[in-house]
């Protein structure tokens, strides 16, 4: 969010724009990534299901905590040089699909919400991720 609001005011409405079209497209790969890895490890254990629900949780109960206690720095402020669309876009990509946290994120957040009695956990999957990206692009657009 910091990126793009950083974009958005040093460059203007289009550049934000183009960061956000960035960020959503490095989002969905990782939900890509998420949905391929996740759907292979849950067919093959129950075990396996389990203990990724419980550490991804307990991963964003420790961020949670983190951010609450002011240990977590912003990050850096970028150029402030003028930067044509395409070039924001392929930044904002390689923002959101370079960042360990994102793909953290997917792999904790999305298995507590797949139900296996309800079909297919790679759809399920893909499903919540597509969904998650699409408000993300609404709320960072906004």
């Amino acid at each position: 969010m910091l990126y793009v609001v950083t974009q958005s005011v040093s460059h203007g409405t289009r550049a934000g724009l183009a960061s956000v079209a960035g960020i959503t497209t490095g989002t969905i790969v990782h939900v890509a990534a998420a949905t391929i890895g996740l759907s292979a490890l849950l067919a093959s254990s129950a075990l396996a299901f389990d203990a990724v629900k419980y550490l991804g949780a307990a991963y964003l109960i420790v961020i949670g905590i983190r951010r609450l206690a002011g240990l977590e720095r912003p990050a850096e402020l970028g150029d402030r040089h003028e930067r044509d669309v395409g070039r924001l876009y392929r930044q904002g990509i390689v923002v959101n699909v370079l960042n360990p946290k994102t793909a953290l994120f997917f792999l904790a957040f999305l298995p507590q919400f797949v139900e296996p009695s309800r079909g297919a956990a790679w759809a399920q999957i893909l499903a919540l991720g597509l969904f998650f990206a699409f408000l993300g692009f609404l709320s960072d657009s906004t």
